[in-house]
C-alpha cells in the first residue's frame, strides 16, 4: 500500500510533462504571472487550484469505482470515451483559447491586464482551470502510475480512494508549491506589456487540443459528429466575439446589453449540439482503420480478440499487443516514433510475429476486462506474447524501436 501511495505521488508529478497536459498549462502559466505582486492572491489561487483538482479527481475516482463495484468494466480515462464528454472538452478548450486570445475577458479587466478583477472571479477560475487540468489529464497513465492505479482497482473503497487522492496531491503539488511560496512567485519578470504578448502566445496550445479533441470525437462519432462539433465551435466563436464586444462597450460606458442576448442565441445551439453527440451512434468498430498502414503486407496489425490471442498461443508463434485509444496522446506519439517505424516492421516480419491493436477509442468492455487482467486501470499498455507458450511481457509506456525490437527478438528464442 505504501508503495502503491508513493507511485501514484510521484506519477502524479510525472502527469505535469506528459503531452497531453501541456495545453492546460497555458491557463496555469497566464495564472502565476497575473499575482508577481500579490502574494495573498496568488496563495488563495494555488490553494482554490489544488481544490479544483482534487474535487475533480475524486469525483471521477469514486464513479469509476461505483460502477466497476456494479459490474461496469471501466477504466481510467472513461469519460473520452463518450463522445458528448468529448465535444464538450473541445469546445471548453476553444472558449479558453479565445479567451487567452483577447476575443473576450474572464476574470481580468480588459483594462489592465495582470490585474485580478477580484478574490471570488479569481478563485473559482483557478478552481476551474484545476478541474479542467484533471479531466484533460486522465487519460493518460505516466511512469509508476500506471502499476499503482491497476493495484487500486483491485481494493476495497477506502484504500482505492486514497490512492487516487495521493495521485492528485502530486499532481498539484508543482503549481501549489509555486503559488503559496512568496519567494518562488516572485522571482518572475515585473508586470508590464509582455503579459498581454504571453497572454495571446499560450492561446495557441488551447487551440491545439481543441483541434485534438475535434480529431478524437470524428474518430468516435464519424462525419456526423466532425459536422456537429465544427458548427458547434463557429457559434462559440460568434458568441464570445459578440460578448468581448459587449464588454468593452459596458466598461467604455456605453449601454449595450442587446449583444448579450444575441450571443446567447449560438450558446443554445451549442448546448444542443453537444446533446446531439451524446445520441449519435459511433460508426461501425473498426480498430483497423485508426491504425498506420504498414508497407509491408505481414507487418499488417489485426483487430485483437482474446480468441485470436489463444489461436496464435496456441501455434506457438509471438504477438505484439498494443493497447491504445485515439484520445491517448502518449500512444499516438509511441506509435509515430516506435510502433510505425520501418525498423519495428522489420523485425516483426523477421520473428513472426503478429501484430495486434486493442483499440478502446470507443468502449469496450472486453478490452477494459483485459486491461484489468495485467493489473492495469488505463493506457497506453503494451503487452508482448513470446513463442512457445511463455508468459507475456509488459513493455514499458514510453517505447524506442530498440525497446521494442529488443522484445520481439527475444520472444521468439525457443526456451532453454
Amino acid at each position: 500500500m505504501l508503495i502503491a501511495l508513493l507511485s501514484a505521488f510521484l506519477g502524479g508529478v510525472i502527469l505535469n510533462f506528459m503531452p497531453c497536459v501541456f495545453p492546460v498549462l497555458s491557463l496555469k502559466a497566464a495564472g502565476l504571472v497575473r499575482h508577481v505582486e500579490s502574494t495573498r492572491q496568488a496563495r488563495l489561487e494555488g490553494i482554490a487550484f489544488f481544490a479544483g483538482v482534487m474535487t475533480t479527481l475524486l469525483f471521477l475516482a469514486g464513479s469509476l469505482i461505483a460502477a466497476r463495484a456494479g459490474g461496469t468494466a471501466i477504466g481510467w480515462g472513461f469519460q473520452l470515451q463518450s463522445p458528448a464528454v468529448t465535444g464538450a472538452l473541445a469546445l471548453v478548450m476553444l472558449a479558453a483559447a479565445l479567451n487567452l486570445a483577447g476575443l473576450f475577458e474572464v476574470g481580468l479587466s480588459v483594462q489592465g491586464i495582470g490585474q485580478a478583477s477580484g478574490d471570488r472571479g479569481g478563485l473559482v477560475g483557478a478552481a476551474l482551470t484545476g478541474a479542467l487540468a484533471i479531466l484533460v489529464a486522465t487519460p493518460c497513465t505516466a511512469p509508476l502510475m500506471a502499476g499503482a492505479l491497476g493495484y487500486a482497482l483491485v481494493q476495497p473503497p477506502l484504500p482505492s480512494l486514497a490512492i487516487f487522492a495521493s495521485l492528485g496531491v502530486g499532481f498539484a503539488a508543482p503549481f501549489t508549491l509555486l503559488a503559496l511560496v512568496p519567494g518562488l512567485t516572485q522571482r518572475l519578470p515585473r508586470p508590464g506589456p509582455w503579459m498581454r504578448t504571453l497572454k495571446h502566445l499560450l492561446a495557441f496550445p488551447m487551440f491545439g487540443a481543441a483541434a485534438w479533441l475535434t480529431w478524437v470525437l470524428s474518430q468516435q462519432a464519424g462525419q456526423g459528429g466532425l459536422a456537429v462539433i465544427l458548427a458547434a465551435s463557429v457559434a462559440l466563436a460568434f458568441a464570445g466575439w459578440v460578448y468581448g464586444i459587449a464588454q468593452r462597450r459596458r466598461m467604455s460606458g456605453q449601454g449595450f446589453r442587446g449583444l448579450y442576448g444575441v450571443a446567447g442565441v449560438p450558446l443554445v445551439a451549442i448546448v444542443a449540439g453537444v446533446a446531439m453527440l451524446g445520441g449519435n451512434s459511433p460508426p461501425p468498430h473498426s480498430n483497423a482503420a485508426t491504425i498506420t498502414q504498414v508497407k509491408t503486407r505481414s507487418a499488417l496489425p489485426v483487430v485483437w480478440s482474446p480468441e485470436r490471442v489463444s489461436a496464435l498461443r496456441g501455434e506457438g508463434k509471438p504477438i505484439l499487443l498494443n493497447f491504445t485509444a485515439s484520445w491517448c496522446i502518449t500512444c499516438q506519439v509511441n506509435d509515430k516514433v516506435a510502433l510505425s517505424t520501418l525498423a519495428v516492421k522489420e523485425a516483426l516480419v523477421k520473428t513472426g510475429a503478429t501484430y495486434m491493436v486493442a483499440d478502446s477509442t470507443n468502449y469496450d468492455p472486453a478490452i477494459e476486462k483485459a486491461l484489468a487482467g495485467f493489473g492495469r486501470a488505463g493506457l497506453p499498455l503494451y503487452v508482448v506474447y513470446p513463442a512457445h507458450g511463455r508468459a507475456p511481457v509488459i513493455l514499458p509506456q514510453i517505447l524506442t524501436p530498440t525497446i521494442v525490437i529488443d522484445a520481439l527478438e527475444k520472444a521468439r528464442q525457443k526456451p532453454a
